[in-house]
This record gives C-alpha cells, structure tokens and sequence, in this order.
C-alpha cells in the first residue's frame, strides 16, 4: 500500500470500485465484494517486509441477502462521499462521516454507529489498496505527542513550519499530525526512540529530563496507539536508523500494545508494512520485572489470563522471550503498572531502571 497516492489517484480507485459493482450488475451477477478474513487464524508472515499481512482466506460480501444488499448500499454511498471529498479537496473525521450518513437521503445506507462506518472504511482502504488517510478521512486527535532532540517541517494547511521538538514546544511536547507523511526530518540529536504507553510516565520521564540525559525522543502512545503513532515511529526508525523500544504497563493488553508497534495489529494488517516496526524492542514492564523489583501489583483478572493464553496462542508472540515471560506472569498471576516503579523513589526509572534494560539490550552503551 503506497504511502504517497495522490488525491486522482485516490479519487480515481473509488470510481473503479463503484464501476465494479455496476458492471455486476450489467453482467446479470449478483454484486459482491471481496475482503480477506480478517481474524487471527489469518494472519501470516511475510518474510520480505518482515511483518505480519493478512493469508488467503477470503469472506464475500454480496447483495444476495437484504443484510449484504444493505451493506453494499452504505458502500456506494460512502464511496461517493469520499469521491467527492477528494474533488473538492475537503477532508473530515470518521466520526463526522457517521453522523453525515443521516442527511443522506436512503435511511437504508445510513450507519447504525460509527463503529459500523469506521469498518466499513477500513474495508474499502484494503480493496482499494489506498490509505483512508490519501481519502481524506482522518480519526479523532488522538493527543499522541513526542519529546526530544528533533527538528522537523510539517505541512499545513497554512503553510508550511519548521518545529524544534523539544525548543519550539512546551512540556505537553509536539503533537502528531494526522498523517505524519506530512513530516519532514531536518536534522536530530536523537539515539534511540522510546514510546511509552501511559501519559503518567511519559510526564515523569519528561520531568526529570529524561529526553535531554540520554538524547531520547519520547512518543507518548496514549494507550493503544493510533495509526498515526506507529506510522511517524516507523518513520524514525527506517529514515533515521533509529533503535525502537517500547515501555509499557505489565500486562497482556499492554504486551498488545507492543505488538501493534511490532508485529502490526490484526484490524490492520493490511497496512503492516506501512505501520510496523519489526525491530522494535520492548523494554518492560516484564513479568520478571515484578518479581525482581517486587513491585506492587494487582491481581490477574479472569479476562487477563484469557488474554495471557490467547498470547500463548497467538503467532505474533511465538518466541522464547514471550513464552518464557508469558508462563511466569501466569504462574504469579500478577501483573503491574508502570508507575509502579516509583515504589522505589520517582527517580529510579530514569536513573536506574530504564538506563540498566537500554544498556542490557545494546541500546546505550
């Protein structure tokens, strides 16, 4: 999937598909589109990009149902929005696109719920082969900002700026843009980039100039993070041929977080090449990290051990490291939180903990 489409070309795929379906419908077939299984059982390695990318399984979506016919409809309808979107070189949310689809004058194309449209364009970028963001569409702010040494220009829409990282911001930092393609690196005194899930930590790392220390760019996540996050992280490490770690809580929904940065999530495997970093490293907090520090925890939660077994299962996290780590999370049946690590003072983890795993993984010498 290309990341540099421009708006004809993106204008010009939606028509395409649009005259699938007529052509369906001239050739007497019922209309249907095509869309790969999108599920864990269909997930495969590809070996050339280094990520995980969808497999062969196929679902079929056709008109010979009035449940498929309904959905066909909400495509053309969408598909004609985003067409003349990109004419008049408009852009809008996906939450906007949800509530546009009640002016549209079929109740039957109108969504039940952003989470039906917010599929729904996900299916279109995988069989049009164009990023939603080439379409226009872009998600809510997802507040995701980094801090460090960096110097960039970003495109906007009032012009173009140049933006110091860490002179030009305030402690908040440099917020992500939509579409971090936008970006241009100038010139960094960065070593190695370090994303952290929680905005808790990333403040107590921004506090005790951590970034300044160790010549750091610190990218919040803000949680699962958005796919502008992973897009600008992969960005720095294949540009600028910088290490990648991720920090994050003691958790099977966190050690997903790190996969989606890693492997490439599941709901968006089809941009895996454009989103992942393969050679992202993870940095804690490890199950052993809980037993070595003896940090406070909380109980595992049924759902966390079913998560931590689905992980057992999952191909993403077929490796030594995640098996051994895993099994000892379950045999404690612990798990903690990154802040945590202030148990120990507010400054043992910019002033021992992170500096001992970076230098135990290569990354500081």
């Amino acid at each position: 999937m290309s990341s540099d489409t421009t708006d004809d070309a993106a204008r010009e795929r939606l028509i395409d598909m649009a005259a699938e379906f007529y052509d369906q419908f001239a050739d007497g077939e019922i209309p249907n589109m095509q869309l790969p299984t999108r599920s864990k059982s269909n997930i495969v390695f590809d070996e050339d990009a280094d990520v995980w990318v969808y497999g062969d399984r196929t679902s079929t979506r056709s008109a010979n149902s009035a449940s498929g016919a309904r959905k066909l409809l909400k495509a053309i309808y969408t598909i004609d929005f985003l067409a003349q979107q990109l004419e008049e070189d408009r852009s809008s949310t996906l939450r906007e696109l949800y509530y546009l689809s009640e002016s549209w004058d079929e109740e039957a194309a109108q969504f039940n719920g952003q989470s039906e449209s917010d599929k729904l364009v996900e299916d279109l970028e995988i069989v049009s082969g164009v990023k939603r963001e080439d379409f226009h569409m872009r998600p809510e702010e997802s507040g995701a900002k980094v801090m460090g040494p960096l110097r960039l220009r970003e495109q906007t829409n009032r012009g173009d700026r140049e933006i110091h990282c860490q002179d030009d911001v305030g402690q908040g930092g440099y917020q992500i843009p939509n579409n971090p393609d936008t970006i241009e690196f100038l010139d960094h005194d960065v070593d190695f980039v370090l994303c952290v899930e929680t905005g808790g930590m990333r403040d107590r790392l921004v506090e005790n100039g951590f970034d300044d220390d160790y010549n750091a760019l610190v990218v919040h996540l803000g949680g699962q993070p958005a796919r502008a996050t992973r897009r600008l992280t992969k960005r720095l490490h294949d540009e600028l041929d910088l290490p990648v770690t991720v920090f994050t809580d003691g958790d099977p929904w966190s050690y997903r977080i790190f996969g989606s940065v890693s492997y490439g999530s599941i709901k968006s495997a089809h941009l895996s090449e454009y989103l992942a970093t393969p050679e992202a490293q993870f940095i804690g907090i490890r199950p052993a990290d809980i037993v070595e520090y003896d940090l406070p925890t909380d109980p595992l939660s049924d759902s966390d051990v079913n998560a931590l077994e689905s992980e057992l299962e999952d191909p993403r996290f077929q490796s030594e490291f995640w098996t051994e780590q895993i099994e000892l999370q379950l045999d404690i049946g612990k798990k903690a939180e990154q802040q945590a690590l202030a148990s120990r003072g507010l400054d043992f983890v910019t002033d021992t903990y992170l500096p001992e795993r970076l230098t135990e993984m290569g990354v500081l010498d």
